[in-house]
């Protein structure tokens, strides 16, 4: 049970902090939340996540992942085409609004700053490329993002978005941060080792945070929400597996082998959870089921993956031995 605790503590911190913000029946709690989101808490809670996630990325390893080019381009192409692609005909179905504006809130955004390349690794995969795609996706999101959620949520939403101020927005609280972190980064391992175990750790918490401030401002629309939680995991399924597809169909169609197709198929499906919390607070308030929705698809995606990975490691496994076998029996 420990173990299990040590390894989900952070999805087991997701459930805790929407159990508890919506089983006060005071308010205090979601006051309190309100409160940090009004005085800028939001803003600065992302600042130093992406400050931290400079600090334990490893520039030697972000260049070797360049080696990888036709990797890097078909994950960029998934995580910023065909993703925003797939959420858009998915969307033709007859849903509540807030829900496709937050299924539009993940499908726009770059991937994972830790899981993905946990992930990757445990699979055999380039971590080293797996890096790289996070920077990249990370950067090129401070353009991409507010162009391509501003073209799907008119669709929705008649929200005013300014896309020039929202790219200045992004570049102050993701680009920014994320080169201080790598300027600072130490270069001495005795101090580097215990910051890349803590940031990690440090961060989740920053990331509870932010989604505790989210549903603060959207307590009365999720409770309101009914049968819609239903939807929105079934739809957080449909999604996440379209991407999948999408991975597998490039990998095998470019013949990408064991060992570098890891990261596509990792980085290209996963999203982040922090810029749509992020943008949730801040463009979209009053659609509290969209930040269910980006709460529910990162516990998916994140079901989904590490299922994947047990299969992926057990077919390493048989493909090494294999040989030996064969060996053996001539």
């Amino acid at each position: 049970m420990a173990r299990i605790l040590k390894q989900n503590w952070f999805l087991f911190g997701l459930v805790g902090i929407c159990l508890i913000t919506l089983a006060d029946t005071t308010g205090t709690i979601a006051g309190m939340g309100n409160w940090i989101k009004s005085h800028s808490g939001a803003d600065v809670v992302i600042f130093i996540i992406f400050v931290g996630s400079g600090l334990i990325l490893k520039r030697e390893q972000i260049r070797a992942g360049f080696r990888d080019i036709r990797g890097t381009v078909i994950t960029i192409i998934i995580i910023f085409v065909v993703a925003p692609l797939v959420a858009l005909i998915i969307a033709q179905i007859p849903i509540n609004p807030s829900v496709k504006i937050g299924l539009f809130l993940i499908a726009v955004m770059p991937t994972t700053m830790s899981s993905g390349v946990v992930m990757t690794g445990a699979a055999g995969g380039n971590m080293a490329h797996s890096l790289l795609i996070t920077v990249l996706a990370s950067s090129l999101s401070v353009v991409t993002v507010p162009f391509s959620l501003s073209i799907l949520v008119q669709s929705v939403d008649s929200v005013p978005m300014e896309t020039a101020k929202m790219i200045m927005q992004m570049c102050l609280l993701v680009l920014l941060p994320l080169i201080i972190g790598l300027a600072f980064r130490p270069k001495r391992e005795t101090l580097l080792s215990p910051i890349q175990k803590g940031i990690p750790v440090f961060n989740q918490c920053l990331i509870l945070l932010m989604v505790w401030m989210g549903l603060s401002g959207a307590k009365g629309t999720v409770l309101s929400g009914g049968g819609q939680v239903l939807i929105i995991a079934l739809l957080s399924v449909l999604f996440h597996a379209f991407l999948l597809a999408a991975a597998f169909a490039s990998i095998h169609l470019f013949r990408i082998p064991r060992g570098r197709m890891e990261s596509i198929l990792f980085m290209g499906a996963q999203k982040t959870l922090t810029l749509p919390v992020l943008l949730q607070v801040k463009l979209f308030p009053q659609h509290g089921l969209a930040l269910v929705f980006c709460v529910f698809h990162h516990f998916i995606h994140l079901m989904m993956d590490g299922y994947l990975v047990g299969i992926l490691k057990k077919k390493k496994i048989v493909s090494i031995h294999k040989p030996t076998s064969d060996m053996e029996s001539n």
